[in-house]
This record gives C-alpha cells, sequence and structure tokens, in this order.
C-alpha cells in the first residue's frame, strides 16, 4: 500500500476536506480504516449485502449496479477516486444494500466504519465534527447528482436522453470537447435504453452534423446542437 498516493487522493475526497495531507496518517489510524483490492468487475457489495462500513476509492472505479429480475443492468453511478459509497443505506441505519458495487477496473477501496466517525474517540481527536459536517455536503450533492441523471432518463427518446446527458458532460468539463467515463454498453445502462438503440442515434447525430465521437471522446458541433 502507497500511504502517500492514498493519501494524496484522499484529500480530493469530500469527506475529508479541510483536513491536510499531513493530518490524514493521525485520522485513518483513528478510523480503523482498512483498505482492500478487487480486480474489474469484481463485486465490492453485492445487493442484500448487510454493510456496516462506507467504501472510499482510493484508486480506480466502481459502478452503483441496480439489477432488474431479467438479468438488466441500470447503472445508477460512477464512483472514481476520492468518491464514497454505501454512505446511504449505513447513515441511515438500514444495512441491508439495495444495489451491487461493482468495481469498474482493478480498484481499490478503503473501508470506514460509521459509527467511528459520527463517535467521539477517546484521544479526544478533533476531526469528528467535520467529517460529520462534510458528510452531511456527501449527501446534499449525490441529491442533485441523482436529480440530474432523473433529468436524462425522463426525456422520451433515445436522442433526447443522450443529447441531455452529453450536454450535461459538456458544461461539466466547461468544452464542448470531452470524455465520459462510459464504454457504449456502460453508457447504455446509464441513460436506461437498449444498447443498439443507442449506438444507432449516436450515428444519426454524427451524420447530421450534431456531434463527433471516437470511443468515449466526443465534442459537441456548437452551432448544430443549437438547432437540434
Amino acid at each position: 500500500m502507497n500511504s502517500r498516493k492514498i493519501y494524496s487522493t484522499l484529500i480530493k475526497s469530500q469527506l475529508f476536506q479541510g483536513i491536510s495531507e499531513e493530518e490524514l496518517g493521525a485520522l485513518v489510524k483513528c478510523l480503523g480504516c482498512t483498505f482492500r483490492t478487487y480486480k474489474k468487475d469484481e463485486a465490492v457489495y453485492h445487493v442484500g449485502d448487510f454493510v456496516r462500513e462506507i467504501g472510499i476509492v482510493t484508486g480506480g472505479r466502481v459502478h452503483i449496479v441496480k439489477d432488474d429480475a431479467w438479468g438488466n443492468s441500470n447503472i445508477i453511478a460512477e464512483i472514481s477516486d476520492g468518491g464514497m459509497f454505501a454512505e446511504a443505506a449505513v447513515c441511515a441505519g438500514i444495512g441491508i444494500l439495495p444495489v451491487t458495487v461493482r468495481a469498474a477496473a482493478d480498484t481499490e477501496v478503503m473501508f470506514v466504519d460509521f459509527q467511528r466517525i459520527i463517535t467521539a474517540c477517546t484521544s479526544a481527536c478533533i476531526f469528528h465534527a467535520l467529517l460529520i459536517r462534510n458528510m452531511i455536503g456527501v449527501f446534499a450533492r449525490k441529491n442533485m447528482m441523482l436529480v440530474g441523471k432523473m433529468e436524462h432518463i425522463t426525456k422520451r427518446t433515445t436522442r433526447d436522453r443522450l443529447l441531455s446527458y452529453l450536454s450535461e458532460q459538456a458544461k461539466l468539463h466547461n468544452s464542448n470537447s470531452f470524455e465520459i467515463p462510459f464504454d457504449r454498453q456502460k453508457l447504455a445502462d446509464y441513460l436506461s435504453v437498449e444498447r443498439s438503440a443507442l449506438s444507432a442515434e449516436m450515428s444519426r447525430l454524427k451524420v447530421d452534423g450534431v456531434i463527433k465521437y471516437r470511443k468515449n471522446h466526443f465534442e459537441l458541433l456548437e452551432e448544430q446542437i443549437k438547432t437540434v
């Protein structure tokens, strides 16, 4: 475990905002954090698992996935370096995870017992109040992210869903040229559409001069997008 690399990742996490890299060593020890590694496509948590720990990605990325009874997957979110998962189930006291968490690449995760965050330690550690405040911020941001996804998938057509998502990505990157974190199948799962329908619509948008793309790199053609 490369502690320096992990700490440089953790200071980017919303949970650890306001805490310096030098202070993280003491904090990680205070919280009793543990680290585990996962291969691509390996499940970190399965739906129905009982969880007590919050996961923080310290390398790689994971997908939060909801599968239906017919085996169809819906990617709810992608969590990358510094991102957190399972906090809603843990903090709500539900314990039973309603989704699957799957490694989208070779991934390392730090696990934190939620009770250690909200309970003052015997060393009178000064970080707990800050962590609780940061946790509230995490919930607020994730709620906004889910609202954004709902905006995409409530569009009536595959074309509108795709353009809504790409428009959001352009705003996030502050550029009409950007890379998305999904391959074709994962993007189709995220937008809740069939992959064949998505690919066909992408081809039509390219022919119409609305977008350019190569693999997961996209460019919105500004003058054309205004007319769509």
